[in-house]
């Protein structure tokens, strides 16, 4: 039984610690903050209860997996989860709106054919197959597997099988998700579609592989879920009570402030407290930056390995009280989508860093009595891709977002009719507080994993420089998103377990 101790209690971190003391390991857990679960927090006022992370959980798989590798009970027995249906409804610039169902891709064909006319939906089903053989080609090396040591086979390789394209006389093949949308979608509804799961993560899609093409795969092949009952920080809450039903120990406000090392291996962490504690291996759920300045400041990840990545955007969230109840057949999920793509895209990913005037923006109504103080209230999230802070003084930065909160709620009145009338009050979340649940110094959000583009949205392999340091988390493989997370833990357990040799689930 080796003592373990791992940094941060986000959602990889907890999954590591569960199966690291399912493994018959003393695992001990130091949070700075005064609770678990990272970036799934939540906000309790006057009767309402909001998420203010990730709000809809795809690919529950992963999770469900953590609950039987860890114990007798499923995650049915601790959450209800429940898919979502439709998936999504989308209104797009020139007014036309359409529900996609959930996890049917006759289902989304039909829609998508009824509302945008007929061909539409063939398109995106045909897209969806090529997105179903990128998934098969990259899920075991992006998701299942530690990363490989000869990475760059992945940064050098374009896994979606494009369509011959003819333009300016030559025959080109889509390599950028934009690029998808434009020469195989050919529909601008379908492309701002496609482009929007881009978004949703922080990508640019302008500059986003073309096997970005698996973020919306894994919508339409598995569906997304919510968790009834209070959101998704109940997930957070059942994977906690999992680590402690396993004997994982917590200590919150523990600030860990040091790596030690001894021999070139870890030997513990140091504590604010200015006590060690002794460790043989040590996980850190840490962005970069943040455990660089733990082991003294020098990078613990580098040569020929990927290198940190830095997160080009980060999350504006707009918490609404409203009073009314919410309208029976109300789409759980509303994608309004920009006025202006390329101006939003300019303005987000540029060199003037903004907001548009009308920017997409996603509207999250869940129909959950637990959310509101009673039936004749509701609770509604609004969320927004933003740039990540650079900087600037706090005034104008919360004037900034301020302003920023105002266009979000401007734009989801074609989602809400009549919000303004219906608002008892908001709350407004910046990347500050986004930072400040993550770690990540400027509010960046990570995200997932991807091949191609010369390996610049792979993350670093979970091992390090120093022996028995691992990372997992967002920052490290296989990336950010609730899925990866979940697969980040059960990598770094069978790395410490199993040792170099482990090679992912079978």
């Amino acid at each position: 039984m080796a003592r373990i101790a791992v940094i941060g209690a986000g959602m990889g971190a907890m999954a590591a610690a569960a199966r690291l003391a399912v493994a018959g390991h003393r695992v001990v857990v130091y949070e700075r903050a005064g609770t678990y679960g990272g970036a799934l927090g939540r906000v309790e006022r006057d009767g309402f209860r909001f998420d203010t992370g990730p709000g809809l959980l795809p690919l529950p798989a992963v999770w469900r997996d953590l609950f039987v590798k860890t114990g007798k009970e499923p995650l049915e027995s601790r959450v209800e989860l429940v898919q979502v249906d439709p998936s999504s409804r989308h209104v797009f610039a020139d007014g036309t709106e359409v529900a996609l169902p959930n996890a049917s891709r006759a289902g989304v064909v039909a829609a998508l054919d009824a509302v945008l006319g007929a061909g539409a939906g063939r398109r995106w089903g045909d897209f969806l197959v090529r997105a179903r053989e990128t998934w098969d080609r990259t899920r075991r090396p992006l998701l299942e597997e530690p990363l490989w040591p000869n990475w760059r086979v992945l940064a050098e390789r374009e896994p979606y099988p494009a369509v011959p394209h003819k333009r300016l006389l030559r025959t080109r093949r889509a390599g950028t998700l934009a690029e998808v949308g434009a020469w195989e979608l050919r529909d601008a509804r379908l492309a701002a579609l496609l482009e929007s799961h881009a978004l949703a993560h922080g990508l640019d899609p302008r500059t986003a592989p073309a096997n970005a093409a698996v973020l919306p795969y894994m919508e339409y092949a598995f569906g997304v879920w919510y968790v009834r009952g209070g959101g998704l920080r109940e997930l957070a809450r059942a994977v906690y009570e999992r680590c402690l039903a396993r004997r994982v120990e917590f200590r919150f406000g523990a600030e860990v402030t040091g790596i030690v090392e001894k021999d070139s291996r870890v030997a513990g962490v140091e504590l604010a407290e200015g006590t060690v504690a002794e460790a043989e291996f040590v996980v850190s759920g840490v962005a970069p930056g943040v455990l660089d300045r733990l082991c003294g400041g020098a990078p613990v990840r580098g040569g020929g390995e990927v290198p940190p990545q830095r997160g080009g955007a980060s999350r504006l969230t707009v918490l609404l009280a409203l009073r009314g109840s919410r309208p029976a057949g109300t789409a759980h999920r509303t994608v309004v989508h920009a006025a202006d793509r390329e101006t939003e895209l300019d303005r987000l990913f540029g060199a003037a860093p903004g907001m548009a005037a009308r920017p997409t923006v996603t509207v999250l109504r869940p129909d959950d009595p637990a959310l509101v103080p009673d039936a004749d209230h509701e609770a509604v999230t609004l969320s927004a891709a933003v740039p990540a802070l650079d900087g600037a003084s706090d005034r104008a930065t919360t004037e900034v977002f301020a302003h920023w909160a105002g266009q979000l709620m401007e734009v989801a009145e074609r989602a809400v009719p009549g919000l303004r009338d219906r608002l008892l009050w908001h709350e407004v979340r910046t990347p500050a507080e986004v930072a400040a649940d993550t770690g990540a110094a400027d509010g960046a959000i990570p995200v997932p994993s991807l091949a191609g583009a010369d390996g610049r949205l792979l993350h670093p392999a979970n091992g390090t420089r120093t022996d028995g340091l691992f990372t997992v988390g967002g920052w490290s493989h296989p990336g950010g998103g609730l899925p990866h997370a979940g697969m980040s833990g059960a990598l770094v357990a069978g790395l410490v377990v199993e040792g170099p040799e482990f090679r992912g689930s079978q």
